[in-house]
């Protein structure tokens, strides 16, 4: 089926956060074993204000198949990328690509220096395609079990 990218919008909340869900569950699996998998998501996150804020309140674009969200990617005001997040069944199709373009477009027109994220080992791989540096690992700490994940950054070229 063909997806599309648009900004997100209220009604999106929902699907997003099923959407993180599926995609640390199901997309991960490659890279981190099931309680980690569990430290970090065990269950669809509700649909709180405090969670529909986050995206809200951020630069935040979503893929979608009519009214089914099938990824997601939110950049802060500051140039944090928070969140990035394809279902699994769309992984390996562009979404990533496309969702990446838009928000890097964003950061662009926001006259952004830089672009930060703490990347997890799939979407490491995936930015450091699009020019990204890794500049450590760390290890955090969820519900006692270590999940490895990476600080990474990308210079962005002042633009006219």
């Amino acid at each position: 089926m063909t997806w599309t990218v648009r900004p997100y919008a209220a009604q999106d909340c929902v699907g997003c956060w099923q959407v993180f869900f599926d995609a640390v569950q199901g997309g991960t699996q490659d890279h981190y074993d099931q309680a980690q998998r569990d430290a970090w998501c065990a269950s669809a996150p509700e649909p709180t204000p405090a969670n529909c804020a986050r995206l809200s309140d951020a630069t935040t674009f979503v893929a979608h198949v009519g009214s089914t969200v099938v990824g997601f990617m939110s950049m802060e005001a500051d140039g944090h990328l928070d969140m990035a997040f394809v279902a699994p069944a769309y992984m390996r199709r562009g979404v990533a690509a496309a969702l990446y373009d838009n928000v890097l477009q964003s950061a662009r027109k926001m006259h952004l220096c830089q672009m930060t994220t703490e990347a997890s080992h799939l979407a490491r791989k995936f930015l450091a395609r699009q020019g990204w540096r890794e500049i450590e690992a760390e290890t955090v700490m969820r519900d006692g079990v270590p999940l490895e994940r990476f600080r990474m950054d990308l210079k962005l070229e002042p633009t006219e």
